[in-house]
């Protein structure tokens, strides 16, 4: 951090802001209170988790269908900010929200998650964007990479202070239930993004733009329609997008549903926290050393190795049956989840002109929201089918490999690729 400006910093903190949120509503807290929600309203656990997955979908759906629109628009001078601040807002509102459902109401509690997923999103959209406005090239991968590192540890204190509360009330040591205590959680973690994004609306400005145009929605339309007609001036960058599609789905997938997954098969909601927690120590030094990596060797190469460690983690999920099995099996993930994300950000800013790099962006994140849309109803599909969560998590193999088959289309450097993408166009 210290070798980082103070843009560079402010954007690598929200990282560090927003964490809170991937951690405790995303992979913990919310799924198994909302696990024990449905089931004590007689929703059978496979129903529960095909359900988890299937509001997963919808809300990933909305953010895909929104981002490159609004990403399109955002490229206009000072909209960028006016985005991110706008979906960060919802984001905070309805994650505070989850503390106010009534506990009968799991179907409530679902709605209310998906405009989280939303906002959160949403946010995340213009967040990378800012990536190009903050640093240069030559930084790009460290700067991002820091960025993810800084998530890991930054979502472990308000995590610990969370499980130690719901150990709290499961101990008695506390004049409050479980319940209460998952109550309070997505309170902390609303008020730990908010507090932490500061820097973020403080610090970091759009500097990279396009100028304002009259009609700019009407406009916005036609230049994104502009851009699929010329698809093949962007080859590149569309290649790599098409491979991201793929593998950053079976990413999110395993991510957003593993403590669903865990709690199939039997493992207790305090040990299935304690494991996550201990993740992010492993995910934190791992995400710098992918950074670093990738500076000596190409992004792909480095993206090539996550997908190879993620394939051999669906094929072991397919055996898993003990609760070290689990631990194995998170901590894999955990070493590489936060590296594959941070190289394929740098990647693509690297890829696209800086000046639209929020329409390009907004195309980054329809594809990692549409493959999100896809990956937990695929499981919950199988799950549902065969009646085992293994064979839905196994399934996700298919996935990896796709994307693996696509990226190796893709040129071995990101110099070539700038060579390769001014004479195609980009």
């Amino acid at each position: 951090m210290t070798k980082l400006n103070r843009e560079e910093k402010s954007w690598a903190l929200y990282d560090w802001a927003n964490s809170a949120y991937s951690i405790t509503v995303t992979s913990t807290v919310l799924p198994l209170y909302f696990k024990g929600i449905a089931n004590n309203s007689g929703v059978a656990a496979t129903t529960s988790t095909a359900y988890w997955g299937y509001g997963i979908s919808i809300a990933t759906l909305i953010v895909a269908i929104l981002a490159p629109v609004l990403g399109t628009i955002a490229d206009y001078r000072g909209y960028k900010k006016k985005f991110f601040k706008l979906f960060l807002s919802l984001g905070l509102i309805f994650t505070a929200l989850l503390a106010v459902v009534p506990e009968n109401q799991w179907i409530v509690l679902l709605v209310i998650n998906c405009f989280t997923i939303v906002g959160f999103s949403g946010a995340e959209v213009f967040y990378d964007a800012f990536l190009v406005d903050v640093t240069d090239d030559d930084k790009m991968d460290k700067v991002s990479a820091t960025g993810f590192a800084l998530g890991y540890i930054g979502s472990t204190i308000p995590f610990i202070i969370c499980i130690g509360l719901i150990v709290a009330a499961q101990t008695g040591a506390v004049p409050f239930g479980v319940s209460a205590a998952s109550r309070i959680a997505f309170v902390i973690t609303a008020i730990w993004w908010g507090i932490f994004s500061i820097p973020m609306l403080k610090n970091v400005e759009q500097k990279y733009s396009i100028e304002p145009e009259e009609k700019p929605i009407r406009k916005s339309f036609v230049r994104l329609l502009e851009t699929f007609k010329n698809i093949k001036e962007h080859k590149i960058v569309f290649m790599f997008l098409l491979a991201y599609f793929f593998y950053i789905d079976g990413v999110h997938t395993i991510i957003g549903m593993s403590t669903s997954y865990g709690s199939d098969l039997g493992i207790k909601s305090t040990t299935l926290l304690v494991i996550l927690l201990v993740g992010q120590f492993v995910a934190f030094p791992c995400a710098l050393i992918f950074g670093r990596l990738s500076s000596r060797f190409s992004g792909k190469k480095v993206i090539l190795c996550s997908i190879a460690i993620y394939t051999g983690i669906c094929i072991y999920a397919y055996f898993l049956k003990t609760e070290l099995d689990f631990w194995i099996l998170a901590l894999l993930v955990c070493s590489c989840q936060g590296g594959i994300q941070a190289i394929s950000r740098s990647y693509l800013g690297r890829l696209v002109p800086k000046e639209n790099s929020s329409k390009f962006f907004g195309f980054y994140n329809i594809f990692g929201k549409f493959a999100s849309v896809m990956g937990p109803a695929l499981i919950g599909v199988v799950s549902q089918a065969t009646g085992k969560t293994n064979n839905g998590v196994f399934s996700l193999i298919v996935l990896f490999i796709i994307g693996g088959l696509f990226l190796m289309r893709v040129p071995d450097t990101e110099k070539e690729s700038k060579v390769l993408g001014v004479k195609a166009g980009i």
